[in-house]
């Protein structure tokens, strides 16, 4: 099973990502931001609520509710 277990804000909507399959790369979050109507997923277009996740249940999430399962974030890359 795919986790993410480190995590680190980059800058704009980029999160340099490490997965316990040893991958690591910086994932590009704008396009998903951008293109994803839905008001939660909406609200992490502010910077400042982008800016605030943390590393929950193998995966990014973010104080709103907002998360991405660990395959989805890799197909980022």
């Amino acid at each position: 099973m795919l986790h993410v277990i480190d995590a680190k804000y980059i800058g704009d909507y980029k999160i340099s990502v490490e997965f316990n399959d040893g991958c690591r790369f910086v994932a590009d979050f704008e396009s998903v931001i951008k293109s994803d109507h839905r008001p939660i997923v909406q609200q992490l277009a502010d910077i400042k609520t982008f800016k605030d996740f943390t590393l929950q249940t193998h995966t990014i999430t973010w104080l709103n509710g907002v998360d991405f399962a660990p395959e989805f974030i890799k197909s980022l890359q």
